[in-house]
């Protein structure tokens, strides 16, 4: 990596702040989630995987560039292996290669703890982001024809997926 690439580091309450607003920024945005809100961080804390995430640091002012963090998707045992992810980059550090980053340190992280899908549900018109997961190694597996209503206006949502080829 460049000298001046970002640093990948833990996401840790530090840096809660600077996560919700990159979050909310990308909520605003209206392509990310069918979210309105930015969740406080204890909901935030308590919702995703303390040691699935993680933020990408600007190497010269330490500030948070974009973030990526996997939740479980079911506590039933025969889904163990299965997360659900969201990354979110804030919007004048797009296009260096941030998302991607922090998309390898989430996948580096999974398959050390032995899961073996990642999952996310993307809406199609994001598509940097579905370009950026593709190349990441994930596949559309379906569509989620009108699945919720997003500012008055139904929504589909395609849910990708990443199979391990580690974890077998």
């Amino acid at each position: 990596m460049p000298a001046d690439a970002p640093k990948i580091v833990p996401l840790t309450t530090v840096d809660a702040q600077q996560v919700l607003a990159i979050y909310q920024s990308g909520i605003d945005e209206g392509n990310a989630t069918f979210e309105h809100q930015a969740p406080t961080w204890p909901e935030f804390d308590a919702a995703k995987l303390p040691e699935h995430r993680f933020i990408a640091k600007d190497p010269d002012d330490g500030k948070v560039l974009g973030w990526v963090a996997a939740s479980k998707v079911s506590d039933r045992c025969a889904y163990a292996g299965v997360v659900e992810h969201s990354v979110y980059v804030h919007p004048r550090a797009r296009g260096k290669g941030i998302a991607r980053a922090l998309l390898d340190a989430l996948i580096d992280s999974t398959e050390a703890a032995g899961i073996w899908t990642i999952q996310s549900g993307i809406f199609p018109e994001n598509t940097a982001s579905l370009a950026l997961h593709e190349r990441a190694g994930f596949r559309v597996i379906g569509t989620r024809d009108r699945i919720g209503r997003h500012h008055g206006v139904w929504r589909d949502v395609l849910l990708l997926e990443r199979r391990s080829s580690q974890v077998l």
